[in-house]
């Protein structure tokens, strides 16, 4: 390993993230890097990056004024498969219920008024096309009973 990665790799433990994932698992990771810097950017405070519950993950929890927003972050590159926020289904979206639900208990903050956003990332020739959709979904989204 060369001292530039080990240093890299120092510098992205101390500021909380690790190694950049090969793949297309990076693709992801570069999009929540991307993410992050709109949400600071549009007034969003950091509260919690990939928060792991039984249920689900939660891409990032953040507050805007006064109110917590669970966000989940879904990036394209291109719209063969429809566009990023579609990406969101109604499973997906009963996960990140049940994570925010255990994220709340652990923080203790059951009563905090809270909301559910999606970051929306497109990769085209002209570069990347980012969007909020604030309050995108509300939950708790009813599981399919099997007959």
């Amino acid at each position: 390993m060369t001292p530039r990665a080990v240093f890299d790799r120092i510098a992205g433990w101390m500021a909380g993230r690790g190694p950049r994932p090969a793949g297309p698992r990076g693709a992801g990771w570069d999009w929540e890097r991307v993410a992050e810097k709109k949400l600071v950017d549009a007034g969003y405070r950091i509260l919690d990056r990939n928060f792991r519950a039984r249920s689900g993950e939660l891409d990032f929890v953040a507050e805007e004024n006064g109110v917590v927003c669970f966000v989940e972050v879904k990036g394209r590159s291109g719209l063969g498969f429809g566009s990023p926020e579609e990406a969101v289904t109604a499973e997906k979206r009963r996960r990140i219920f049940r994570a925010a639900e255990a994220w709340l208990r652990r923080r203790d903050r059951a009563r905090a008024p809270c909301r559910f956003d999606v970051v929306s990332i497109l990769e085209g020739s002209d570069g990347l096309k980012i969007e909020i959709f604030r309050d995108a979904f509300h939950g708790p989204v009813v599981r399919r009973r099997r007959r």
